[in-house]
């Protein structure tokens, strides 16, 4: 028996991505961990935002409802 067990691997969020995104990066991945929805650019995977859950459910309806729409 080893005197130092090595520490389990910490849980990773699991990321997804539009069916929509095309092969060439540029896309936004979306994962629910440690109580909030993560966001990142999958060309810059190490900068991640946080958002509540009701705040991103609150920008998903604005974004059906064509809100942001240019």
């Amino acid at each position: 028996m080893s005197p130092n067990p090595s520490p389990s691997p910490r849980p990773r969020p699991r990321w997804r991505k539009s069916s929509h995104s095309v092969g060439e990066g540029q896309c936004v991945e979306v994962a629910a961990w440690g109580g909030l929805v993560r966001l990142r650019e999958s060309d810059d995977p190490d900068a991640v935002l946080g958002a509540a859950p009701a705040v991103w459910a609150a920008f998903v309806r604005g974004v059906k409802a064509g809100l942001y729409d240019a």
